[in-house]
């Protein structure tokens, strides 16, 4: 997930909710996480395996929700005052 603005300091910031090509992978790696765990592990939810993808899977959504928040409201508040 390389940028040009990832080598500049305070990175994280400046790249979130900008950049299309991460809130892409996070969301094919959120949809694949969730359809692995559900065909494969949901039988067995306290295995290690279901947990570790449980976990994978709240981060991923997690990581995605905080990309459209910034995209589609905190993004647009801070044009309309400028």
């Amino acid at each position: 997930m390389t940028c040009k603005a990832c080598d500049k300091p305070n990175w994280f910031w400046k790249k979130i909710g900008r950049c299309q090509r991460c809130m892409d992978q996070l969301t094919v790696l959120s949809v694949l996480c969730w359809v692995i765990w559900w065909f494969g592990f949901r039988d067995n939810p306290k295995s290690i395996e279901s947990i570790a993808l449980i976990m994978a899977g709240f981060a991923f959504n997690g990581l995605l929700a905080l990309h459209l928040w910034m995209r589609f409201i905190v993004l647009p508040l801070r044009t309309k005052k400028r």
